[in-house]
């Protein structure tokens, strides 16, 4: 497992399980990938099918842990979204295989990846299987936003407890994981963990996001949306959007000496943009530049007022 010290702890508790042989059924892990939720899944999984697993992880070497890095272990099933949701036949054919006798004469061990795109119908699908899983069958579900998963799942499920990180953890860990002294865990809320800031930089996404909150810094400032903010697509727009809550959010941190009339307006007016942003979600198009044009328009009049 990559070194994510925040997620040891869960690891170890399920290995002391595994090396108990009281292992439950079901286990749902309700982290988000950004912190490395897929990567526990996948490492608890891969435990669960070594022959000569250890004290706190799977061996590496033996023949199962070999088959798991190759992605061609007969018996372990990986689940994921196709398209937004994941669908009825795609559980229904994991459970049909869950159903047969493994083929390493271990475990049948199927990870089912951001579990909340479940949709009504592979939910109920997979709930019989649930109910009554097969003898050693362990199923991992992970899930980047556990509230939106059916109360009926969750609660089939042993819950794998992790404590995150807080701020200043992330900070350290980005230091020793790029070898920079930059601090890059401002965008946290952005993005969604630590991997997924290190994704973010290697993408160039991230150097975007420094140039919204230049740019918005700016725009605030004069009034006026500036030159970086103009060209901003539809695929971008939800970060432009979360970068100006961040500006807002931390001009409220630093200006003590703010009215408080004024500083409730812009906490009200900043709950309204993360509103806006979560109705984008949902919206066909975006008219870019005029949304954009919009807020800087209504916080010029809230300045005024």
């Amino acid at each position: 497992m990559q070194h994510l010290p925040w997620l040891q702890d869960a690891n170890d508790a399920f290995n002391t399980q595994l090396n108990r042989q009281q292992v439950a059924h079901a286990y749902l892990i309700g982290l988000d990938a950004g912190y490395g939720g897929e990567t526990l899944a996948l490492t608890l999984a891969k435990a669960s099918l070594c022959s000569q697993v250890g004290v706190s992880a799977a061996c590496g070497f033996c023949k199962a842990c070999q088959l798991v890095e190759a992605n061609s272990h007969p018996d372990f099933y990986k689940i994921e979204a196709d398209g937004a949701q994941i669908k009825v036949d795609q559980i229904r054919t994991l459970c049909q295989k869950l159903t047969t006798t493994a083929q390493q004469g271990r475990r049948r061990v199927a990870v089912i990846l951001n579990c909340e795109r479940l949709n009504q119908s592979s939910a109920n699908a997979l709930l019989k299987t649930l109910e009554e899983p097969g003898k050693d069958t362990i199923l991992f579900l992970q899930a980047n936003t556990p509230s939106r998963l059916m109360a009926t799942i969750s609660s089939r499920c042993q819950r794998l407890q992790v404590k995150l990180p807080s701020r200043l953890d992330v900070k350290s860990w980005l230091r020793d994981e790029l070898k920079a002294s930059d601090d890059y865990s401002w965008c946290l809320p952005v993005v969604g963990g630590p991997l997924a800031i290190v994704s973010a930089i290697e993408s160039g996404r991230y150097q975007s996001l420094l140039d919204f909150r230049k740019g918005w810094i700016q725009s605030l400032s004069s009034a006026q949306l500036c030159a970086s903010l103009q060209n901003v697509n539809e695929k971008q727009v939800s970060d432009a959007i979360k970068v100006l809550y961040l500006v807002l959010h931390r001009k409220l941190v630093k200006d003590q000496a703010m009215d408080p009339l004024i500083r409730a307006s812009i906490a009200v007016f900043a709950a309204k943009i993360m509103q806006q942003e979560i109705r984008l979600s949902v919206m066909p198009t975006v008219n870019t530049l005029g949304l954009f044009e919009g807020i800087i328009r209504e916080y010029t009049q809230l300045l005024d007022h």
